[in-house]
């Protein structure tokens, strides 16, 4: 048996227990730390092997420190809609200052006011897919096409129009409109590029007993004409009739239901297409939808709508259970503007961990793979709330008293050999 042996082994479990208060330590002063994970030094014996009969050689204990990251905390209401936190597996993504990409689970997310982006209360900015322009294609192993979730960019943003219905009925005992007449006449609003209104003016003119002309013009271009007769709109330099932005002719059969646009052949046949294609002037071609008009018995009934906006300011932002971050607006509406990931890896608790409540990928913890919440396994993002630390300070207080007087067992061994080695070393003497 070597005296010093016994001092290595006792220095040893000093240094043990040690590594072991340190993480109390510092799960203690995180147990307040949204999503923080606790640590834990688990032990594991290092021995040495006899190299001589009846002799002892005591080894010692090798420590490591493993993180509770799959162990979740519990999940607490806020009064802020940017609290977010994942109800289940996986992580948000996040960047440091330097643009690194880091996990986390820390969702105290802020809106910075110098750069308008989301972070968090270590200054890790959100990051997020865009989809401002149409669904995103994640990179499954990779978070290298994630952009920060910013809502600079649609401060105030304006939706062209492209799509609008015409409905309801019109009279099937109507009289036949002249050259150059009108029977009816309707107005709708679109929106161009850059929001502006723009009303249409749409002409309905009876053709023949089942079939009606409908004529859309630009209603800045189309003053209405003098007079009791109802005429097409005219260029009043010439007298002549204005050229329409789009027309076409609609059939009814003996029921009242439309049949489709004429397509020009003679005689008149119908392709049983039900809409009439318009360039809104200044913006985009808006598909109008005919389909739900029809020639009944009665007076007119006919009504209209058009999607597309005029410039709103931006007043706040909603999150949705699937990661889908909403731009909320002045006049009431909203746009889905981002779709946040969550990224997870195979080994959660052998993750890397970093300073500012985040982790990394390590070569035990797998690679990372990204989806979006309820898929492959993944949990859900809840709005206005906050997953608390997974540290219980009363299991951490036992621990500390545990390891406090094992720590003093050990410095009792080391008190001992060195006892016995000054004893030994006095028979000399």
């Amino acid at each position: 048996m070597s005296l010093i042996g016994v001092l290595r082994t006792g220095v040893s479990g000093m240094n043990a227990q040690s590594n072991r208060i340190s993480t109390v330590a510092e799960n203690i002063q995180n147990s307040g730390t949204t999503g923080y994970k606790r640590s834990s030094a688990e032990f594991s014996s290092l021995l040495i092997a006899d190299t001589a009969g009846g002799n002892y050689n005591s080894g010692s204990v090798e420590t490591t420190v493993r993180r509770s990251v799959m162990e979740g905390g519990t999940i607490n209401a806020t009064t802020s809609k940017s609290d977010l936190a994942i109800d289940g597996n996986g992580f948000f993504v996040v960047n440091d200052p330097s643009g690194a990409p880091f996990l986390t689970r820390a969702g105290n997310f802020k809106i910075d006011a110098s750069t308008n982006t989301f972070t968090n209360a270590a200054g890790m900015t959100l990051m997020g897919y865009s989809l401002l322009k149409g669904e995103p294609s994640p990179t499954l192993n990779s978070v290298a096409d994630l952009v920060p979730v910013s809502l600079a960019s649609i401060n105030s943003r304006a939706t062209p129009t492209t799509t609008g219905t015409l409905s309801g009925k019109l009279p099937v005992d109507a009289g036949v409109a002249g050259t150059g007449q009108y029977s009816k006449k309707y107005s709708l609003v679109t929106y161009d590029n850059v929001g502006k209104a723009r009303t249409l003016d749409i002409y309905l003119a009876k053709a023949t007993s089942s079939t009606w002309t409908i004529s859309v013009y630009d209603a800045a271009d189309t003053p209405t004409p003098s007079g009791t007769t109802p005429k097409l709109p005219f260029d009043p330099s010439n007298n002549n009739v204005l050229t329409p932005l789009a027309t076409t002719t609609v059939g009814f059969n003996a029921q009242g239901g439309i049949t489709g646009t004429q397509n020009g052949t003679s005689p008149a046949t119908y392709t049983g297409e039900k809409s009439l294609d318009v360039t809104v002037p200044g913006g985009q071609p808006m598909a109008l939808d005919l389909s739900a008009l029809t020639q009944l018995a009665g007076d007119y009934s006919v009504s209209g709508s058009a999607n597309g906006k005029a410039p709103a300011a931006v007043t706040g932002t909603s999150f949705d259970a699937d990661g889908t971050v909403y731009a909320t607006f002045d006049d009431g509406s909203r746009l889905a503007a981002f779709r946040l990931p969550i990224a997870n890896v195979p080994s959660p608790d052998n993750l890397e961990p970093r300073s500012g409540n985040v982790y990394r990928p390590s070569v035990t913890s797998g690679d990372i793979q990204v989806g979006f919440a309820s898929q492959g396994g993944r949990g859900t993002i809840k709005s206005g709330a906050l997953e608390q630390s997974n540290v219980d300070v009363s299991n951490e207080l036992t621990a500390m008293i545990e390891s406090q007087s094992v720590f003093t067992a050990n410095s009792k061994v080391f008190t001992t050999g060195n006892e016995m080695l000054d004893t030994l070393m006095s028979l000399k003497r």
